[in-house]
């Protein structure tokens, strides 16, 4: 292996944030999915674009893409998960809210991972052990902070959850009014803000496990040291699922009790 992990998931998604870049402002063929989604041709060729850059390092791996799916016959435990474009809506409207995502799976966790946002040239990434914001060549390492108060939430469908919990919901709920200020971008390039200090929390319900949409923004966080866990407070990928990305763990605590809020009251 002539490039390290690290450097390469940081290549791959700087290779697609460049494609993504390049069509911004386009005319763009949408190529519909299902009711409500869609892809655009800059999510087909940022995506080829990225599994070039991983193929060409990593022949023997396997890639989950959002776009073309599972490929390769590698039996190595080690799978790319590639989102190419998260914020393909906004995007298609000129809205610059958009992340490109690449993380490795590789015994089961992810273990490198990188978020490049197109439009401000930032790739946050981490090495597993800390993450870091690569600006012009320069890495800083991420601090997270709850001090901007603002709590990023995905309003977007599925709902598996949404007999005990809604974010929507949790938007109108007192205490959450008390307490923080509410931000959708509908981009999970928020998750990585949260490892940022740009954000105090991220809420979004779902069920995650595989995604290629959360998983490096959940390596990030989980590196930068702040708190992550399902919707009920479980561990990823148990319980109800979703997601709670907080800064500290009082911001991640007055969460919870936001989502408890919504549980049917018993006798």
């Amino acid at each position: 292996m002539s490039i390290t992990d690290q450097d390469l998931v940081i290549e791959a998604a700087e290779a697609g944030a460049a494609v993504v870049r390049s069509h911004y402002g386009s005319s763009l063929t949408r190529l519909q999915k299902s009711a409500g989604d869609f892809a655009t041709t800059a999510d087909i060729e940022a995506e080829r674009a990225i599994i070039d850059v991983l193929r060409t390092a990593r022949p023997d791996d396997l890639v989950l893409g959002e776009e073309s799916g599972r490929t390769g016959n590698g039996d190595n435990d080690r799978t790319w998960l590639v989102d190419p474009l998260c914020g393909t809506l906004n995007y298609a409207v000129r809205n610059m809210l958009t992340s490109v995502n690449v993380a490795l799976r590789a015994g089961g966790q992810n273990t490198v991972a990188a978020a490049a946002d197109p439009f401000t040239n930032e790739v946050f990434w981490t090495d597993g052990a800390a993450a870091y914001v690569r600006r012009g060549g320069s890495d800083q390492r991420l601090a997270p902070s709850a001090e901007s108060r603002l709590v990023d939430v995905n309003l977007d469908p599925p709902f598996p959850n949404k007999g005990v919990f809604s974010a929507a919901r949790m938007l109108a709920d007192e205490g959450f009014i008390e307490q923080f200020r509410p931000r959708v971008v509908s981009t999970t390039l928020a998750v990585a803000w949260v490892a940022a200090g740009r954000r105090a929390a991220y809420v979004t319900d779902g069920h995650l496990s595989d995604s290629v949409h959360f998983a490096a923004g959940i390596a990030l966080c989980q590196a930068a040291g702040c708190v992550v866990t399902g919707i009920d407070g479980q561990p990823m990928h148990t319980g109800l699922g979703g997601l709670v990305v907080a800064a500290d763990e009082q911001t991640h605590a007055a969460i919870l009790t936001l989502v408890a809020n919504q549980r049917p009251r018993t006798e």
